[in-house]
């Protein structure tokens, strides 16, 4: 595995390198933002760790940068900024998860590694899911509603997986969280809500019939009703 690290403590960074390195994983490590970019097109990574709030353009930029041109790599955020309306942003520009400074090492690998069998059960699954007009290619991370393609985040099309998933069954916001985080991170009743609003103004808005349904008092539900 090879890993691309973008923070600008000197001190951090090295300690992150090494401690990869020990784990048997190469990791480069970038501090400015710009230069992490021309370093990212340069050379083939598995994934990437960005830091927030370093020189250049920052961390949320950089992730969007990155899938501009690639759907698929992993992408940890991992920085000092804690609030939910800072991992919310992280989410809509497509990071795939979030680690909160200060932070154990222990748990950085297994996030990591987390990131990584995701991924390659990702090149493995070539499961198509369609309802109604909707169709969702896993393999692809690609989706598209009446033959039109729509463009979501990661964390997006995550959530209308598992919604798809459940084959019409309604899934709880606790269910929706767990399957959505495979590691437990801070979540009130809104977050949930929020995720559920972004899809709803993708897969929905646009369209006559609406498929993301909410079952009052139990959850959400993707199917046609008729």
């Amino acid at each position: 595995m090879r890993i691309l690290l973008l923070e600008d403590d000197f001190t951090l960074s090295s300690e992150v390198k090494k401690f990869f390195e020990l784990k048997s994983i190469e990791c480069d490590g970038v501090y400015d933002g710009s230069l992490f970019m021309k370093q990212f097109n340069s050379k083939e990574y598995d994934l990437v760790v960005l830091d927030i709030n370093v020189p250049g353009i920052n961390g949320l930029q950089v992730c969007e940068k990155i899938r501009e041109k690639n759907k698929k790599i992993p992408i940890l955020m991992l920085t000092a900024f804690g609030d939910i309306e800072d991992k919310l942003e992280a989410f809509k520009t497509g990071a795939d998860d979030y680690l909160v400074k200060p932070f154990h090492f222990e748990e950085l690998f297994a996030r990591v590694n987390s990131l990584f069998r995701r991924k390659e059960n990702d090149i493995r699954d070539l499961e198509i899911i369609r309802i109604a007009d909707l169709e969702i290619s896993v393999n692809e991370a690609k989706v598209t509603r009446a033959g039109t393609e729509i463009k979501l985040t990661p964390k997006e099309f995550k959530l209308l997986s598992i919604l798809a998933k459940a084959k019409g069954n309604f899934l709880s916001k606790q269910d929706i969280a767990t399957k959505l985080w495979d590691y437990h991170i801070e979540t009130n009743q809104n977050t949930i809500e929020v995720y559920v609003n972004f899809l709803r103004k993708k897969i929905d808005k646009d369209f006559d019939t609406k498929l993301i349904h909410t079952k009052v008092g139990y959850g959400y539900y993707l199917k046609e009703e008729v």
